[in-house]
Formats: C-alpha cells, structure tokens, sequence
C-alpha cells in the first residue's frame, strides 16, 4: 500500500503510532478522518477518555468528549470487521449516524461492540504509546495528540 494510506499519531506518551486506514471498509469516514488531519484539526487533541482494558478516545478539540469538528455528522459505515486490540474506530452519539471527528483505539478485544460503530483503521505499530496514556474519565493530566500526519 502508499503512504497514503497511514495516519500517523506523534503522541505526548513519547512516540507514533501508525495506523493504517481502511478506505475498503469505511471510505467517507476515512476521507474525514485524513481531511481532519491533514487540516491540523487534531493536533494538541487531548485523550479525554481513557480506560484500561477497553479504549482510548480522542477527537474533540474542547477535549471535553461533547463536541467534534463544525463538518456534518457522518452515515454509519459499519462492518463485520471486529474490535480487536488495534483497532480504531469512530464514536458517536446514541444515534448510528452522529459520528463527526471522535475516535478511538481499542488497547484490549471489545467484540461487544462490533457491528455497532464503524471501524476505519489498525494500528500497525506503537501500541505501546496508547498503553501509556493517563487513563480517566477525564483523565487528570490527560495525553494527547502533538501532531496528526496523513502519508
């Protein structure tokens, strides 16, 4: 595959986290997502909700896990691809389609949810870094994004 095809997360845990995107299971959420990136709108985006065990969400910019990016909700994309440690995939509100700009990585399986929220990358190295964010609901000196790069 390109480079392209890799989002890359520089994060303040100490080091990147390479995703490879999924365009062949989520097109228009992996547009948005390298469209965000590449426009800078994650950089500095705190991980407002991290829980070992389960995930690491991220992607709104008020870093308070209520608000996304001023683009339309997107239609839900999802699959049978499952949520397995890796995987990323979008969050949402109650309804399947309210995704926007909120994300996250699952640091453990969490089969529960698939087929529940669409799925649009895995991360191909780095893990470690997601493992080492603040954990929290907020977490109080939460980890965060420095820098969101496409290619």
């Amino acid at each position: 595959m390109a480079d392209a095809d890799r989002l890359t997360l520089s994060l303040s845990t100490g080091g990147d986290v390479v995703i490879k995107l999924r365009p062949d299971l989520a097109p228009a959420h992996v547009q948005r997502i390298t469209e965000l990136a590449s426009s800078g709108f994650y950089d500095d985006v705190k991980f407002h909700r991290v829980i070992p065990g389960f995930m690491a969400q991220g992607g709104d910019p008020t870093g308070t896990g209520m608000h996304g990016s001023d683009l339309p909700d997107l239609k839900a994309e999802f699959s049978r691809e499952p949520h397995k440690r890796g995987m990323v995939s979008m969050a949402r509100k109650g309804d399947p389609d309210s995704a926007n700009s909120q994300f996250f990585i699952c640091n453990a399986d969490a089969f529960f949810l698939d087929g529940q929220y669409t799925v649009w990358g895995e991360v191909e190295s780095g893990m470690e870094h997601v493992d080492a964010l603040p954990a929290g609901e907020p977490p109080r000196e939460p980890g965060k994004i420095v820098k969101a790069t496409v290619g």
